[in-house]
C-alpha cells in the first residue's frame, strides 16, 4: 500500500526509525478506551459478546477505517498510526483490538490492496465507515499453518461462480456483512490454484456454523462457515484467479504487524496490571513492589515489551513506506506475541491467588494472550519465514545468489 495521509498536524514526534507518532492521535484513541472499553471488558468476557453500541461509537470515531484514504470514507491515516490505535484498544480489552484489526487488516485491506476499482467503490466506503463489518475466510479444519492445502472449491457455471466447502475459526463471522473467501479454481496447481472471491453474507449458500467456544478473547466470536452450493457473479473474484494465496501473503504481512500492535497493547495492559498491585499489596509488612525479586520481574516485562513495540513501529513504518518484508513483519509480531504470552504470565503470578480468580484482569489477560502466538502464524511459522529471509540476504550479500 502506499503511503496514505497521516493527519499529523498537531502534537506529532519523530520516531527513531523516521516514522511519526501523533501523540494527540494517542490521546483521543486512549479517552476513547478510558471511556467506552475499560469499565465494561470484563462483563462482556463474560458475556462472551461486543454490545451493538460499542461497535457504533467505534464506527463514529473512523476506527474501521483508519487507514483507508477519505475518499473512501476512511480517516487516511498511516499504518503507523494504525498500530498506535490497536495498542491502545489491546490495552483495554484485546476481544474489541481483534475485532478491529480483523475487519481493517484483513477483508477491507484486501478489496483495498487487489480489488477492482468497481470492488472498492462498492465495498469501501461501507467498510470503512463501520456501515458494515468484514471477515476473512481462509483456514479450514485440515488446512491452517499450511493454507496452500485448503480444499474448499470454486468452479465455473457459465456466467457464475459455484463455491462448496468449510472455513474454520473465522472472526466476526456471525457480525460481517461481507465475507473474503478462498477457494481452490485450479485443483491440482497448488499454490497458484487458489482465488479470493467477494462474498455478501446474506448470500444463501454461505451458512454460518457453530460458534467455536475459545479460551480468551471471548468477546470475539468465532465461528465455523460452510458454503453449499453459495453461487457468485462471476466479477465476485479479486484480482485474477489463482492470484489468491500470493494476495493472503501479502495481506498477512500487514495483518502480523497489526497483531504484533495488538499483543504489545495486551502486554502492557497486563504489565500495569502488576506495577498497579505490587504497589499497594504488602506482604511481610513490605509492598510487592520493595521486594527486589518482583522488581526484577517488573523490569524484565517493561523491557520485552519496549523492545516489541519498537520492532512493531519500524515494521508499521517500513509498510507506509512500501518496503516491508515478510521477514521483518514476522519479526514484529513474533516479539511481539511471546512478549504478550511472557508478561501476562508473570503479571497473573505477581497477582498470586488472585490473579488466579475469574474476573481478575490478570487471568483475563493471561487467557487473551494464548491467541497472540498462534492467530495469522503460529510462532514456528514465523521463524521458518524469518530464517528464510536472514538466510536469503545473507547468501546475497556474499555473492552466492
Amino acid at each position: 500500500m502506499k503511503a496514505q495521509e497521516t493527519g499529523q498536524k498537531h502534537g506529532a514526534r519523530q520516531g527513531p526509525a523516521g516514522y511519526r507518532i501523533d501523540t494527540d492521535w494517542q490521546e483521543t484513541v486512549r479517552l476513547f478506551a478510558e471511556t467506552h472499553i475499560v469499565p465494561y471488558a470484563a462483563a462482556w468476557d463474560r458475556a462472551e459478546e461486543l454490545p451493538e453500541n460499542l461497535l457504533k461509537k467505534l464506527s463514529e470515531n473512523g476506527f474501521f477505517g483508519s487507514i483507508f484514504p477519505r475518499e473512501y470514507g476512511g480517516l487516511g491515516r498511516s499504518y503507523v498510526d494504525y498500530a498506535c490505535l490497536l495498542r491502545q484498544l489491546a490495552m483495554a480489552d484485546p476481544a474489541t483490538a481483534l475485532l478491529v484489526e480483523s475487519h481493517t487488516s484483513l477483508c477491507s485491506n484486501h478489496i483495498y490492496l487487489f480489488g477492482t476499482d468497481g470492488q472498492r467503490n462498492a465495498y469501501l466506503p461501507r467498510l470503512a465507515t463501520g456501515q458494515i463489518l468484514g471477515c476473512w475466510s481462509l483456514t479450514e479444519e485440515g488446512a491452517g499453518s499450511d493454507a496452500a492445502a485448503i480444499t474448499t472449491e470454486a468452479r465455473r457455471e457459465g456466467e457464475e461462480w459455484l463455491i462448496k466447502g468449510s472455513k474454520r475459526f473465522i472472526s466476526n463471522a456471525s457480525i460481517a456483512g461481507v465475507n473474503v473467501v478462498f477457494a481452490v479454481t485450479t485443483p491440482g496447481a497448488g499454490k497458484d490454484g487458489i482465488s479470493a472471491f467477494i462474498v455478501d453474507c446474506e448470500n444463501p449458500g454461505r451458512i454460518l456454523g457453530e460458534r467455536l467456544r475459545t479460551v480468551g478473547m471471548r468477546a470475539s466470536q468465532t465461528y465455523e462457515i460452510f458454503f453449499r452450493d453459495c453461487r457468485l457473479k462471476s466479477d465476485a473474484v479479486i484480482g485474477n484467479a489463482g492470484e489468491g494465496l500470493r494476495q493472503a501473503l501479502r495481506v498477512l504481512d500487514g495483518g502480523r504487524v497489526a497483531f504484533a500492535a495488538l499483543s504489545v497493547g495486551l502486554a502492557q495492559g497486563a504489565h500495569e496490571a502488576a506495577l498497579a498491585y505490587s504497589e499497594h499489596r504488602k506482604q511481610f509488612g513490605k509492598r510487592l513492589a520493595d521486594f527486589p525479586v518482583i522488581q526484577e520481574q517488573l523490569v524484565d516485562m517493561a523491557v520485552v515489551t519496549k523492545s516489541a513495540w519498537l520492532l512493531t513501529l519500524d515494521a508499521a513504518a517500513q509498510y507506509d513506506a512500501g518496503t516491508l518484508t515478510p521477514g521483518v513483519a514476522a519479526m514484529a509480531k513474533l516479539a511481539a506475541s511471546e512478549a504478550a504470552i511472557c508478561v501476562s504470565e508473570k503479571s497473573l503470578h505477581i497477582h498470586g491467588g488472585n490473579g488466579y480468580l475469574r474476573g481478575n484482569p490478570a487471568e483475563k489477560y493471561f487467557r487473551d494472550a494464548r491467541l497472540c502466538v498462534i492467530g495469522e502464524g503460529t510462532s514456528e511459522v514465523l521463524r521458518l519465514v524469518i530464517a528464510r529471509q536472514l538466510l536469503d540476504t545473507h547468501t546475497r550479500s556474499n555473492g552466492k545468489g
